[in-house]
C-alpha cells in the first residue's frame, strides 16, 4: 500500500472541544498530512463559518463532511485501532510512548485495520473512563509548560503519522497487523466476559470495576482478532446459557 492509501484508513477524532475553531485546524492539519476523516464527538453545535475560518477554503470539504456522534464508544465503533493523547501521568495510565514511536507502532495496523487518533477537550483532557477502549496512549514531550493546544496536538501527531507512512512504504518495512476486532467488538466480548465472572462470583459490586479495567488492559495488549473476540463471546453466552439450564 502506498501512504495515501494507509493514511485512508486513519482518522482524528475529537472529543467535546470547546473552539469551533480549533476543529477547523484540526481539519486544516488532517488534509495537510494526508488524513480525510475527521470526527467530533459531543452533542454541542459548532459554527461552520467559524471552522471554515481556519481551516480555510482548502479544507472545507473536510469541515461538511465532519463525522458527528453524541458518545466516544460510538464514534470509536469501527475502530481497530485507538490511541489517545494526554498530557496527564498516573500510575493508572502506564508508560507513555513518544508520538514518534506510537505512530510508528501505529501504520502496521493501518494495512489491515481502521486506526483513530483521540484528542480530549482542551481544559481537560480524556479522563479515565475515556481511555478504557483505547489501546495505546502517548504523550507529547514538552518542557516546562505540558499543555499545548488542540490544534498543535494534532499537528504533531499527523505529522509523525504522515511521516512514519512514507518510512514504511520507502522501505522501512514493519510488521503485518491483522484484522483486529473493532471497539465495538471487544466491548461487546467484555460485557459478556463481565456478566460470566460475576456469575461464577469472581467480580463483586465493590470491585468490579477494578478487575474489569485490569481485564480490558490485558486484553488490549494483547490484540485479539476478531474471530477470536466471537469464540470467546461465544464461549462466555455458552456458560451463561447452561447455567440458566440448571
Amino acid at each position: 500500500m502506498n501512504p495515501d492509501e494507509l493514511l485512508a484508513n486513519a482518522a482524528i477524532v475529537l472529543k467535546e472541544p470547546k473552539f469551533a475553531e480549533n476543529i477547523g485546524s484540526a481539519a486544516r492539519v488532517a488534509l495537510n498530512m494526508g488524513i480525510s476523516t475527521l470526527i467530533v464527538v459531543g452533542e454541542r453545535e459548532y459554527e461552520r463559518e467559524k471552522m471554515l475560518r481556519t481551516a480555510t477554503h482548502k479544507a472545507a470539504d473536510l469541515i461538511d463532511n465532519l463525522e458527528r456522534y453524541p458518545t466516544l464508544p460510538e464514534a470509536l465503533a469501527p475502530f481497530g485501532r485507538v490511541i489517545a493523547t494526554s498530557a496527564r501521568q498516573g500510575r493508572q495510565r502506564g508508560t507513555c510512548p513518544p508520538p514518534r514511536a506510537a505512530m510508528r507502532e501505529a501504520v502496521p495496523y493501518l494495512l489491515a485495520n481502521r486506526v483513530a487518533l483521540l484528542f480530549g477537550p482542551e481544559d481537560r483532557g480524556l479522563n479515565n473512563e475515556d481511555l478504557y477502549p483505547c489501546h495505546q496512549l502517548t504523550t507529547i514531550p514538552t518542557a516546562d509548560f505540558s499543555s499545548l493546544n488542540l490544534a498543535q496536538a494534532v499537528a504533531v501527531l499527523a505529522y509523525e503519522l504522515h511521516t512514519a507512512a512514507h518510512e514504511h512504504t520507502a522501505g522501512e518495512r514493519a510488521e503485518f497487523q491483522p484484522n483486529l476486532a473493532t471497539v465495538q467488538e471487544l466491548g461487546a466480548m467484555y460485557d459478556h466476559i463481565e456478566q460470566m465472572l460475576q456469575k461464577i462470583g469472581f467480580l463483586r459490586d465493590e470491585d468490579s470495576a477494578y478487575w474489569m479495567k485490569n481485564i480490558r488492559s490485558f486484553l488490549g495488549r494483547v490484540g485479539l482478532r476478531a474471530k477470536e473476540a466471537r469464540v470467546i463471546r461465544g464461549f462466555c453466552r455458552q456458560f451463561l446459557w447452561y447455567d440458566g439450564q440448571r
